[in-house]
């Protein structure tokens, strides 16, 4: 009867597998412990709240329906559905409380959770006005500094790397029919100058 065993190959194989593997726990023990001796935070967070007393409700409104369920909101809850921080930098308060009310008509395209019954989140736009309005005060409230990867303007400034990558790769009829929207904050800025100055 032959002997049956591992050869040479899968030897070394499994043990530079085993290998990695002991490497990238020990990694992570490193980091976690560094982590943890670290006075402020290791990856600054670009996400800020203050939120007034309405806001605080909706906060609270927002657990209570069990929202978090499937958005994520103060960096607690899950990822199953749209990520909710900085979503005040994104949308204004009155197309929140309108997508909380009509969600597809705001929208204007079906959603996968929101809208007639039976969808899993057609309870949201049923719940009362007040709660409604709190929520979308809640979320106006979660704000994201401009240039994170959450709002919805890029850095101040100009960037070599965005005007390259539009320069390359965005077809000529875009630039036409598209504004950018670093012009559109500058636009902004001049006209609120423009207001003070009166």
């Amino acid at each position: 009867m032959a002997k049956s065993g591992l050869k040479r190959g899968e030897k070394i194989l499994f043990g530079v597998v085993g290998l990695i593997g002991v490497f990238a726990i020990a990694s992570f023990i490193m980091l976690e412990v560094v982590r943890f001796r670290m006075d402020k935070p290791m990856y600054p967070s670009h996400i800020h709240y203050d939120f007034s007393a309405v806001g605080l409700r909706g906060s609270n409104t927002f657990r209570k329906a069990e929202c978090t369920q499937c958005h994520r909101a103060i960096q607690n809850g899950t990822s199953a559905g749209v990520d909710l921080d900085g979503i005040g930098s994104k949308r204004t308060l009155q197309y929140l409380r309108d997508f909380l009310k009509n969600p597809e008509a705001t929208y204007a395209a079906a959603t996968i959770d929101h809208g007639p019954s039976p969808k899993g989140a057609a309870y949201v736009a049923k719940m009362p006005e007040a709660d409604l309005e709190d929520i979308a005060v809640f979320l106006s409230e979660l704000r994201a500094d401009q240039g994170s990867a959450v709002a919805r303007l890029p850095m101040e400034g100009r960037s070599g790397f965005i005007d390259e990558m539009v320069k390359v790769w965005a077809p000529d009829s875009w630039k036409s029919d598209y504004k950018d929207v670093r012009e559109e904050v500058k636009l902004n800025e001049k006209g609120k100058e423009n207001e003070s100055g009166k």
